[in-house]
């Protein structure tokens, strides 16, 4: 069945004027009804009556018409699609906490310039607050950030459901409880205004913790840094660990039920820009790859 004749069956059933049919579509009148032809001893049905000087639609011709019309939408919005993947040049330019930066950027830095050589890519390592400042004053197209963002003119989709746990150094815990070293030991937390901020509070009522204190950090590596120094426990995402776990180097003492996500941020606006979509769609599609390496 060819493309050139549901075009013509197309036009001249929207129209149902086979002159206006060839005018729009730069043929003879004796050409559109060759094609409509065609298409109608292919079909086995007749899709076009004339009564009068006036053209109807058979219910064959209706039925071909509804098809045919969402065929060609889908053949747009393929097209529509394609033609964006050849747009992306220019700055790109993202950012995203520390750990994001070292453990899952280099591996997808390389993967979208490989796609894409024309984008200039520039990444920031910044608090996931912070990425999402940057990104409100155009010092940053696009942020990886720990959390969600509710903000109406903000766009983000999740890429990844983190799971957390309460981690020490063993030594801090050595013959005592968990109850006893939490009470022992300030809680290592972040900064206030960040982006986990709900998240925290709901994993902290989940084993009933009240901390002590709190010392405030400005980034999930300077937490870590501070458990391993045997400063006090903190909760961190398993992924952020995971190789301190495994040697001992820190225990693990609750893993909590809830997940934070891990989201794609961009302006709402921008979203559709051929850079920023085309790198979010990379990102989604590699990341467990990336992360499971």
């Amino acid at each position: 069945m060819e493309l050139r004749n549901l075009k013509t069956f197309q036009v001249a059933a929207e129209h149902l004027n086979l002159t206006k049919a060839a005018e729009l579509l730069g043929y003879s009148q004796p050409t559109i009804t060759l094609q409509i032809q065609a298409l109608e001893r292919e079909l086995g049905h007749p899709l076009l009556n004339r009564v009068g000087k006036r053209t109807f639609l058979t219910p064959a011709g209706k039925t071909v018409k509804q098809y045919t019309d969402q065929l060609f939408l889908v053949l747009q919005h393929m097209e529509e699609g394609l033609n964006s993947l050849h747009l992306p040049v220019g700055p790109l330019v993202v950012a995203a906490p520390e750990f994001y930066c070292t453990q899952y950027m280099p591996q997808m830095l390389k993967a979208y310039v490989e796609t894409h050589p024309q984008v200039n890519l520039q990444v920031i390592s910044c608090t996931s607050q912070e990425a999402l400042k940057k990104i409100h004053a155009h010092e940053a197209d696009i942020g990886i950030i720990a959390g969600a963002s509710s903000q109406p003119e903000v766009f983000s989709t999740i890429v990844d459901l983190e799971e957390f746990a309460l981690v020490a150094s063993p030594d801090i815990i050595k013959g005592r409880t968990m109850e006893e070293a939490l009470a022992a030991y300030p809680f290592l937390s972040y900064q206030e205004g960040c982006n986990l901020d709900g998240f925290i509070t709901q994993c902290l009522l989940e084993i009933a913790y009240v901390p002590p204190s709190v010392i405030k950090c400005s980034s999930e590596e300077t937490i870590k840094r501070a458990v391993l120094n045997e400063t006090g426990v903190a909760l961190l995402s398993t992924a952020l660990v995971a190789r301190e776990l495994r040697t001992g180097e820190l225990s693990e003492l609750y893993r909590f039920s809830k997940k934070a996500e891990t989201s794609l941020v961009c302006l709402d606006r921008r979203k559709n820009e051929a850079a920023i979509q085309t790198f979010i769609e990379l990102v989604k599609d590699v990341w467990q790859t990336v992360r499971e390496e």
